[in-house]
């Protein structure tokens, strides 16, 4: 098949070389604001074997230009417009997460896939690490017993650029959205309510934009367990993102591994790793690849979709209670955000 290719940048580069090595893809179509960038990473795909790229001549005509389907790897800004241009086309889409910056925009985008009747698939790669994986079967297996307790971890290195947070949604809705999907996905429970707070103790473009560099929230689920989830852009021992599992039975820990970046202060512990996780690319290189070959199967009606975007509507609406609490400093019943919809 045809893949039309939306965005040139950090992760459009991975995806698209990723993409170019998958089965059932036949050529690739990529567009950008920037057709300079976009040619320039048409020839580097096609530099490295695989299927074949070429650049278009502007991001409007990757939607004639005969493709199948299209990937979206734009800025966060943009997607929703795509998504609603795939969905009225006709094309499968995939787009990484969030669907909009904000709720409303979210909703309508999604109203427009609903109308059309189209596939949307959401970028969270979380669900496609082996990981994940392995702990959502042993949670829906029962192998750990009830859960009482699950402690999410997403540590960023060091903070974005500064441009980067207006565009971004801000730190619970880009980082910690993926704990929550995450946990969602993983469990089969619902949130019922949402505590947060946040904190500004590095640089002032931070605060100037309405964020935290750190952030912590505490869910309630359906069945009474209690979440916490931390994120942070300063964490200088590198990339960490885990989440442990406690249960009646047993614990089961995501993301423990040689290059987790931590050091045991017990003597004979564990020192640092030699070489810690430097970003998500390098951690879930290998989940993101998954993710895409998940795609191009579903987009050839060979499989169901794994993430439609309905279910990056719940996890959205998990970060709007948490950014509301953080607001009004309170607990928010998932209630007072769904009703919204």
């Amino acid at each position: 098949m045809r893949i039309g290719f939306l965005g040139a940048g950090r992760i459009g580069a991975f995806h698209a070389e990723a993409l170019a090595r998958t089965p059932g893809v036949d050529e690739l179509l990529i567009g950008d604001l920037d057709a300079g960038r976009a040619a320039e990473l048409a020839a580097r795909v096609g530099r490295q074997g695989g299927a074949p790229a070429r650049a278009a001549e502007s991001v409007d005509s990757v939607f004639t230009g005969g493709v199948d389907a299209v990937v979206i790897a734009t800025a966060t800004a943009a997607h929703a417009g795509f998504i609603t241009r795939a969905a009225r086309a006709g094309l499968p889409a995939y787009c990484e997460k969030p669907v909009a910056l904000d709720l409303a925009g979210t909703l309508a985008a999604l109203r427009e896939v609903e109308d059309a009747g189209t596939l949307l698939q959401m970028g969270f790669q979380r669900r496609f690490d082996p990981g994940y994986r392995a702990a959502r079967q042993a949670v829906r297996e029962g192998r750990l017993g009830r859960l009482h307790t699950i402690r999410a971890v997403t540590s960023d290195p060091a903070p974005p650029p500064a441009g980067f947070l207006p565009l971004s949604g801000g730190l619970i809705r880009d980082c910690l959205v993926h704990d929550f999907d995450a946990v969602r996905w993983l469990t089969g429970r619902e949130v019922v309510e949402a505590y947060a707070t946040g904190a500004n103790g590095g640089a002032d473009f931070f605060r100037d934009a309405g964020d935290v560099d750190t952030a912590a929230a505490l869910l309630t689920l359906d069945d009474g367990t209690l979440v916490t989830a931390t994120a942070t852009r300063y964490n200088g021992a590198g990339y960490d993102v885990r989440m442990e599992l406690p249960g009646e039975r047993d614990q089961l820990v995501v993301g423990l591994d040689a290059r987790t970046p931590f050091t045991s202060a017990e003597p004979g512990g564990p020192a640092a790793p030699e070489r810690p996780w430097t970003g998500f690319l390098e951690r879930f290189a290998g989940a993101y690849r998954a993710e895409l070959a998940a795609f191009v199967r579903a987009a050839r009606g060979e499989a169901p979709n794994p993430c439609s975007g309905q279910e990056a509507l719940h996890a959205l609406l998990v970060a709007e209670a948490c950014e509301l609490s953080r607001a009004e400093c309170r607990p928010v019943r998932m209630t007072e955000v769904a009703g919204r919809n």
